[in-house]
């Protein structure tokens, strides 16, 4: 079973074009990176929300990622654009009925 995770996150009105661009950055390096399944921003209905979906082969996977060189500026950029913190929510695979 995959390691996947909606996180959802406010970012500050005055940061949201350098956000922007510092996920579209995270996309493009996440097909590079061997564990991770899924890696997608969404805008929220709400203004200044967003949502990023992650999925990896395992847990460690989803560590590694936050520990590539590549990534950790990015993130420590990113989480400097938020308006508080973001609340992550894990996401099971249905299990079949037996």
């Amino acid at each position: 079973m995959a390691f996947s995770f909606l996180s959802r996150f406010r970012i500050r009105t005055d940061s949201e074009a350098d956000f922007i661009a510092l996920a579209q950055q995270m996309e493009a390096l996440a097909p590079s990176e061997p564990a991770t399944l899924a890696y997608k921003f969404y805008r929220l209905g709400e203004p200044g929300m967003f949502a990023v979906y992650e999925s990896f082969v395992d847990e460690a996977g989803d560590q590694a990622h936050g520990a590539y060189p590549h990534n950790k500026p990015l993130i420590e950029q990113m989480i400097a654009c938020m308006d508080g913190m973001y609340e992550r929510e894990l996401l099971f695979d249905l299990e079949s009925a037996t």
